[in-house]
């Protein structure tokens, strides 16, 4: 505790403890739901592998059965077996998909031969279209915003990036594989989401009194979450089956369930703003004790809430809106079809998505106060030293 610039007693001691039990429930979880085994995979699910092609010309035509305007395409194959060939195909006209153009990177398949017997006057071309190619955009978007997060960052932005990767890499390798294996998704999202936080938080913030009252506010506040969300799920009824690719994964594999995924994305979708909530007002805390050093308790946690009153709005609006994002569309197709607002909102569709909000926004309000007391009662016990440590730390 000394090494932390923290003194010691009690207060300080029964944190430390409860941390300690945190991080032994989080990594014992890791433990016994990590995947093990060969993950099987579903052969209804499976997707034919694609190849990358590059257009070299496009010709507009009126299609076989007159149904509009077909694309007879030309292009290059950047990709497998065939790569350097070229090959063509029509593409008949689809809702959303546009006008391809020439020099556009594409994907397409490979088609099966036809089966014996078949019509031999029919033929079907080596390949068909599958989609655009997207990656290169995203690559550039992505190497954008790693630019501009080292550029503004610094040293903070590059701990914040590895932390990240850390995050992603730990949903991969283990939130999904464990889900898919059959473990509790509600189990394997709560010990993930621990975990990510235990990442993230020392990464992005090091560690310190800080990093100690986040972690410990956002780990109440996501139980809090998990036990509303638990709770308000089978009081609503919602059993998670309401949208396509809900009922593709149940008939893929009988050992998903459904609710238990509908649980995991609440908890997973309210981590993000949990921990940007919980450091900024440890983060508060601590600025107010190094100012004034005479503040006692009191002072520190009603001025750190002032403070996190507006942050609270803002933040509770972010996340109210994500989710009413997400279920626009939903709400689009009941508005042309005359739905009045009480029954599109009583659909279990749109259900989900107002209980996320409201279960997230709950744990978000509730974090507020548990991590500005809890930082207050560490800034208390902080020293000179550490109180300037800590401001060296976070101007760099």
């Amino acid at each position: 505790m000394p090494r932390l610039g923290l003194s010691r007693s009690p207060v300080v001691a029964a944190m430390f403890v409860v941390l300690v039990a945190l991080t032994t429930a989080t990594v014992v979880g890791l433990v016994v739901l990590w995947p093990t085994g060969k993950l099987r995979h579903s052969a209804a699910l499976q997707n034919v592998r694609s190849l990358g092609a590059h257009i070299t010309a496009v010709e507009r035509k009126s299609c076989a059965l007159g149904t509009g305007v077909c694309q007879a395409v030309t292009a290059t194959l950047t990709s497998g077996r065939d790569k350097g060939a070229s090959t063509t195909f029509t593409v008949t006209p689809t809702p959303g998909l546009g006008t391809l153009e020439r020099g556009e990177l594409i994907r397409v398949t490979k088609n099966p031969p036809p089966p014996p017997g078949a019509d031999p006057t029919i033929k079907v071309p080596p390949y068909s279209f599958t989609d655009f190619d997207r990656r290169l955009p995203m690559l550039w978007l992505g190497l954008g915003f790693v630019v501009l997060l080292l550029a503004t960052g610094r040293l903070h932005g590059l701990r914040a990036l590895v932390g990240l990767a850390g995050s992603v890499v730990l949903v991969i390798e283990f939130v999904i594989p464990s889900i898919l294996h059959g473990h509790s998704a509600v189990a394997v999202a709560l010990t993930g989401a621990l975990a990510v936080m235990l990442i993230t938080i020392p990464f992005s913030y090091g560690l310190g009194p800080k990093a100690i009252a986040a972690w410990l506010g956002t780990a109440a506040s996501l139980l809090l979450a998990v036990g509303l969300a638990w709770g308000f799920t089978d009081l609503a009824h919602l059993s998670g089956a309401s949208s396509e690719e809900a009922v593709l994964l149940s008939a893929s594999s009988a050992r998903l369930s459904l609710q238990g995924l509908l649980l995991a994305g609440m908890v997973i979708g309210a981590l993000g703003v949990l921990i940007d909530l919980t450091v900024s007002q440890a983060s508060t805390v601590i600025a107010l004790r190094r100012a004034n050093p005479s503040l006692g308790f009191s002072q520190l946690f009603r001025g750190a809430v002032e403070v996190g009153h507006d942050h609270i709005a803002a933040t509770v609006n972010t996340l109210v809106f994500a989710y009413a994002g997400a279920s626009l569309p939903i709400l689009l197709i009941f508005s042309i079809g005359g739905t009045s607002l009480t029954d599109a909102i009583n659909s279990e569709s749109v259900a989900e998505e107002v209980i996320a909000a409201l279960v997230g926004s709950i744990g978000l309000i509730a974090s507020m106060p548990i991590t500005t007391a809890l930082a207050s009662l560490l800034a208390l016990r902080m020293s000179d030293r550490a109180l300037q440590a800590d401001a060296h730390a976070h101007a760099h």
